[in-house]
């Protein structure tokens, strides 16, 4: 059974998939969700910004444009659409956003290319195309997608995102005041609250104890400095996207950089959705985790219409599900209105973006870290054989290795530098390899303890 037949009960959830909570409710928790999100949404395309040398107001278009795309993709693949073996869209709790995987295609296509914005735009396109195609053969993969090797994705998921929470704790890779005690006391008074208020708080507090936990911290940031209300001051309350503003170059030779970009999505989307499954106790098929790849496809082809870039499913989101015990995906919905809102309004989208990310780090922690947990629940359900330790161990040794350590692969050819350009996506493709390579032994043998 599929995701659209089929919830469980008794999850320990207070809202389920279908559930829907009371609209002002799933505004603050859609809210929260943004909270969560905002940073890695905006983050590229300031990124692409900046390598496309962008004026100001050219930059506040693209981050706009990011918005609105991250707002309609996640409603899309939250809702899902279309005949049951053609869906786009998982029907999950999910928020989307533009994805860093694709910031090294996005230089070589503009600079070493010489294709600029436009270039960038077709690329992606073209791109998302085939990201469609090949999610009609993501059903037959799911053989190879055992729980051993989602288990140990889904911890790795989890795991490899604990330097970038550590960063931001830290007040920002690149900050030359990089460590500051200001900002780790921030951090860990945001960690403090949403731990209490998560455990011993009722109803909203408890549901809502990121969201909390973060307004605490911003406001004990004011005092401090830390908050620069200038820049709010200067931004537009209401604004529409331009659509087209920088033109689209549908060349084939633009794509090309795309595609190990799209083969690493791809991997790292199925590994998303199944820590969706996991973490809001519903039974997926293959068919669902395609529809959640048309999703991502689809919206990485909207994305660069509106002047944005590919899309991808934000696995950071995830990590709230546990805590705010709300699977509802009407939640998803509301959040991806609020995108949308916000993508209308510079001067509110401005008031959340300057948002200190020591604060965003002391949250962080803990839904990173209970995204690793779900990943640790579904390995300890399996045997672990030989076989299976091997897998786990190499696929977390590597992963981890590459995300400490990302300069080691630097030097490797193109695909394959992109293809391990995360320690996310390595330890997947080393998970999926050996779980294919290495045979299944014999019932007689014994299991390590």
């Amino acid at each position: 059974m599929s995701v659209y037949e089929y919830t469980t009960s008794n999850t320990g959830l207070e809202y389920d998939v279908y559930d829907k909570p009371s609209v002002g409710k799933s505004i603050v928790l859609g809210i929260q969700n943004i909270l969560t999100s905002f940073g890695g949404i905006v983050a590229v395309p300031l990124s692409i910004a900046g390598i496309a040398g962008l004026s100001i107001a050219d930059t506040a278009y693209i981050v706009s444009a990011a918005l609105l795309a991250s707002g309609i993709a996640s409603i899309m693949q939250s809702k899902g659409f279309g005949p049951k073996n053609y869906r786009v869209g998982i029907g999950l709790p999910t928020v989307m956003g533009t994805d860093f995987g694709f910031v090294p295609a996005a230089n070589v296509v503009i600079n070493s290319m010489g294709g600029g914005l436009p270039a960038y735009f077709g690329g992606a396109i073209l791109g998302g195309i085939l990201e469609f195609i090949l999610s009609h053969f993501v059903e037959p993969l799911m053989k190879i997608f055992t729980p051993i090797v989602t288990g140990t994705v889904i911890t790795l998921m989890g795991l490899s995102m604990m330097p970038v929470a550590f960063d931001w704790i830290g007040g920002g890779f690149g900050n030359p005041n990089y460590g500051d005690p200001i900002y780790l006391i921030i951090a860990v008074t945001v960690l403090l609250v949403v731990l209490f208020l998560n455990r011993y708080g009722k109803g909203m507090a408890s549901s809502a104890a990121v969201l909390i936990g973060m307004v605490v911290g911003y406001i004990i940031s004011i005092p401090f400095g830390l908050v620069d209300f200038s820049k709010v001051a200067e931004a537009y309350w209401f604004k529409l996207p331009e659509i087209g503003r920088f033109g689209i170059d549908f060349n084939i030779k633009y794509s090309i950089p795309f595609i190990a970009g799209y083969l690493v999505t791809i991997i790292e989307t199925v590994g998303v959705m199944q820590t969706l499954g996991e973490v809001t106790y519903t039974e997926l098929t293959g068919k669902d985790m395609a529809a959640g790849v048309r999703a991502d496809a689809l919206g990485s082809m909207v994305g660069p219409l509106l002047g944005s870039g590919p899309v991808q499913s934000f696995s950071q989101n995830v990590g709230l599900i546990p805590l705010t015990k709300c699977g509802s995906r009407f939640v998803a919905i509301i959040t991806g209105i609020l995108l949308i809102v916000i993508s209308f309004c510079p001067k509110f989208a401005t008031i959340i973006s300057i948002m200190p990310e020591c604060v965003l780090g002391g949250a962080s922690i803990v839904m990173f870290g209970t995204v690793a947990v779900s990943g640790i629940k579904t390995i300890s359900k399996v045997r672990y054989t030989n076989r299976n330790m091997l897998i786990v161990a190499s696929a977390l040794g590597i992963g981890l290795g590459v995300t400490f350590r990302p300069a080691i692969l630097e030097q490797l050819p193109g695909v394959l530098s992109s293809l391990f350009s995360s320690g996310l996506s390595a330890g997947t493709v080393v998970a999926l390899v050996l779980s294919a390579i290495l045979k299944e032994e014999e019932e007689s043998k014994p299991e390590l303890e």
